[in-house]
């Protein structure tokens, strides 16, 4: 996907469930709910060793849902990312090496940062969109706002993740720096344990109206 369409989908869609699956069984019957329920996007995460496995099984079978791969660490998992098919990936950090080879490949990389010297860095590397992590623990929206006011010229914006929930989401939103924001309360890791679809799509349903 081109990198600025892939940006306008992004902040199209406002939020992006982050997804930890730890089998393929489950891949589809959550993107199916996720689609029924008006948000079809997915960060799913390579925090489990079926991540690259259930994009690839994701890309071919629902083309509809927009993927991504979180917790993308290294050099090798952002080209296991690119090659099973998500269409960007998220880092917790800010590895300059990685980011390099993202800019090289094509691949919309959004690296995770917390302090100036690090969006300074992204910014000098070619990345315009950061993930903001721990976004609760580094001081919320308020610190966000203080982070990005020397950067604001330059366009950048961020996704926020790490404490954002279902009372404090859409207080982030409200700033123009957000671009989406992030987080597992969409589905939790226990409903898509144990398939509690029903609850996913109530969450999905009651955060969009």
């Amino acid at each position: 996907m081109d990198p600025h369409r892939l940006l306008e989908t992004i902040r199209s869609v406002r939020i992006i469930p982050v997804i930890v699956l730890e089998d393929t069984a489950s891949a589809i019957p959550l993107a199916d709910t996720l689609i029924k329920g008006g948000l079809p996007v997915a960060e799913i995460t390579f925090r489990t060793a079926a991540a690259a496995e259930a994009i690839a099984l994701l890309k071919k079978e629902r083309p509809d849902l927009l993927l991504g791969a979180g917790t993308v660490l290294d050099m090798e998992q952002l080209r296991k990312a690119h090659d099973c098919g998500a269409c960007f990936a998220v880092s917790p950090g800010l590895n300059a090496d990685v980011v390099r080879e993202s800019v090289r490949m094509g691949f919309p990389f959004f690296p995770g940062v917390m302090t100036p010297t690090e969006v300074g860095n992204a910014l000098a590397l070619g990345t315009g969109t950061c993930k903001f992590f721990p976004a609760e623990a580094a001081g919320g929206l308020k610190m966000l706002k203080s982070l990005a006011a020397p950067f604001v010229h330059t366009g950048v914006t961020f996704i926020p993740t790490g404490g954002i929930n279902a009372s404090n989401w859409k207080t982030y939103l409200e700033s123009p720096l957000v671009l989406a924001v992030g987080g597992t309360w969409i589905a939790p890791r226990e409903d898509i344990r144990t398939g509690n679809w029903e609850a996913i799509f109530e969450r999905c349903r009651e955060t969009l109206r």
